[in-house]
């Protein structure tokens, strides 16, 4: 039986505003770049509740700017990273969720747009997601203080302030690790059965199966598992597709293809949205033991002997069987 493996990226914003916190606009004739934070350098404070060291993040975006800020920056400013600081000047505060940022919701970072004419009332504050992975913290920690230092989502250089990225966070565990791999314990399952020889029997035998996993599966998924049969197949977590050809396979039988979003980028799925099952060719008697197999595949078995008994080692009178009571 072949089992195919389907990943999505997560897509991240890295959001921030003008005008967010403690900004004020004002004209000066005399003012010039990065006199608001006035003649010494700014310093940076840490704030966060975890024992994560972020200073190295902190650091490595710190000395991005101090290499390229005259480059790229609305204004020249310098900065001194005091992750203690008693009275900063600016605190990078590492958060769990940093929720709403102007008019973007759940960014992983936000921070102040300054321009050189804004008086500012310190210490401002930057807000960081807390989980993202070591790389994608120090991406965004450089995104939000090139906001600080007056850049927009529309500047250059683009490959740190455009407002979309591909992010990851900490390690998770992995689908396979997890009791029960999906975001919700109700899956929509849609049934194609039209292909099928028996149409009604292979209905009755997908339910056979539902059924079977909704009393927890010997105590193999959460006892709160349970399906919702939906007419529309693009709204369905699972698919049950009769077919004259296997899709991911050759000859006759089944297969299943699950798929997810690996969002701590380590190339496992840490949580599936979709499971198809393709049934070609099979007794209707056997359906069940088909289907049933698969679901176990879309709760994330992968060795033998995590399916229940009646999966295990199965000749063709146990898939035929009432295997299911």
């Amino acid at each position: 039986m072949h089992r195919a493996l389907a990943v999505a990226a997560l897509i991240a914003l890295a959001g921030c505003v003008a005008g967010l916190g403690e900004v004020t606009d004002f004209e000066d004739e005399g003012a010039t770049t990065g006199e608001q934070w006035g003649d010494d350098p700014i310093v940076v404070a840490i704030d966060g509740d975890d024992d994560r060291n972020y200073a190295p993040f902190v650091r490595e975006a710190v000395d991005y700017w101090e290499t390229n800020g005259s480059r790229y920056a609305a204004y020249d400013a310098e900065f001194v990273l005091r992750p203690d600081a008693g009275d900063p000047d600016l605190v990078v505060d590492f958060v769990p969720e940093v929720g709403q940022c102007g008019d973007v919701s759940g960014p992983a970072g936000c921070a102040p747009r300054l321009s050189a004419d804004d008086r500012v009332d310190t210490p401002l504050t930057v807000e960081i997601q807390s989980d993202l992975s070591n790389e994608s913290t120090t991406f965004v920690v450089k995104h939000e203080f090139g906001h600080v230092l007056g850049l927009t989502h529309d500047d250059e250089p683009q490959d740190v302030m455009g407002n979309e990225s591909s992010l990851a966070t900490l390690p998770e565990p992995d689908a396979t690790e997890r009791a029960l791999p999906w975001n919700d314990s109700t899956l929509t399952v849609a049934v194609d059965a039209a292909n099928a020889s028996d149409p009604d029997g292979a209905r009755k035998q997908v339910r056979h199966a539902l059924d079977y996993y909704e009393r927890g599966g010997e105590a193999t998924v959460p006892e709160n598992v349970s399906f919702r049969l939906v007419g529309n197949r693009s709204m369905a977590d699972v698919v049950i597709d009769f077919t004259d050809e296997l899709p991911c396979d050759d000859g006759t039988g089944s297969c299943g293809t699950r798929g997810g979003v690996d969002v701590d980028d380590d190339g496992e799925l840490e949580r599936y949205n979709r499971l198809r099952i393709s049934v070609s060719g099979v007794n209707t008697d056997a359906v069940g033991w088909h289907v049933g197999y698969w679901l176990g595949y879309g709760f994330g078995f992968t060795d033998g002997s995590d399916w229940p008994d009646p999966f295990r080692d199965a000749d063709s009178g146990d898939r035929r069987s009432e295997w299911w009571r």
